[in-house]
């Protein structure tokens, strides 16, 4: 399974985005799929999942409310829409996938893409 981030960029504070994780080589139906940023400097952070039983989703308290993420089976593609964004969300952004069904501290994240840059300043 290849996972491929799209959608990052300059945006200014108060705005949105919408990343894209766009899977190939296999069926992202399949797999529990988090995003994940990391800053420089500072260690990785999970922001959210998405189950692969029921679609069900999980957030980090820091963009809960603000991000919401969500999966298109039929393009193979998770997203993530990133709303109201804050200088601090500055961080690469990582899409991964794991082969269990369900969100859980338990998930591995076997899979991951290389990564996209969003940069929120004015």
């Amino acid at each position: 399974l290849q996972l491929v981030e799209s959608g990052g960029g300059l945006v200014q504070p108060g705005g949105s985005l919408r990343l894209s994780c766009a899977a190939s080589g296999g069926t992202l139906e399949y797999y529990a799929v988090g995003w994940f940023r990391q800053a420089p400097g500072k260690e990785r952070e999970k922001l959210s999942c998405v189950s692969s039983y029921d679609s069900s989703t999980r957030y980090a308290d820091s963009v809960k409310g603000r991000f919401t993420i969500s999966r298109d089976n039929a393009k193979n593609t998770v997203y993530l829409q990133m709303n109201s964004l804050k200088p601090e969300d500055t961080a690469v952004y990582y899409c991964a996938a794991d082969a269990g069904r369900y969100c859980s501290a338990y998930n591995t994240y076997d899979f991951w893409g290389q990564g996209t840059q969003v940069t929120v300043s004015s």
